[in-house]
């Protein structure tokens, strides 16, 4: 197996079993062939997106092995109060066609941590998408959650997709914009 640090964008991967990923942006699940190389275009978080004879698809965590690559190890967001942890964690979460954090992005509009009556924890995410009609605003709204319910002290989370006000570059920190080519 590869280790998922080992993996760069441009390196050609193979499948070793038939692979169903995300076809980007559209979301809809695109068939790679046993067999089938593939072009990594990004390794980042705990995914991979590949051009697949010129279309993009993620790949997630649990088919990396398909391709014969090792799952990254485990977000490591132990250190810090409970929202610090959050913001690092979803500092793990990438757009599928853009190398850069979702929080350098700009897309996070809103983080809340809330203790129900019950006495749990709660935790509230806005979020946008670079662009509304994006497919991928499902996958990784439910990646977003998953992360953020593995973190001990949190209950649920609900991430919710929000489009106003609209997401434009200018939301991007600086050095987004720099590994984005945007200055």
């Amino acid at each position: 197996m590869i280790a998922f640090s080992e993996i760069s964008s441009g390196q050609i991967i193979v499948a070793q079993s038939e692979v169903i990923g995300k076809q980007v942006p559209q979301g809809v699940p695109l068939h790679i062939a046993k067999d089938q190389e593939v072009r990594v275009t990004q390794a980042l978080g705990n995914s991979i997106t590949v051009d697949v004879g010129s279309r993009l698809a993620r790949i997630e965590t649990e088919d990396l092995a398909k391709f014969g690559i090792a799952p990254p190890d485990a977000l490591d967001a132990t250190e810090g109060t409970l929202e610090e942890r959050i913001w690092e964690v979803l500092k793990q979460s990438y757009d599928p066609e853009i190398p850069v954090n979702i929080v350098e992005l700009g897309l996070i509009y809103d983080l809340r941590v809330s203790t129900l009556i019950d006495g749990r924890t709660h935790v509230s995410v806005d979020m946008t998408l670079t662009a509304p009609g994006c497919g991928m605003g499902p996958v990784m709204t439910r990646d977003i959650q998953e992360k953020i319910e593995a973190l001990e002290g949190v209950d649920q989370a609900a991430i919710q997709l929000v489009f106003d006000p609209p997401w434009d570059a200018s939301r991007m920190t600086e050095e987004a914009r720099l590994e984005a080519g945007l200055f």
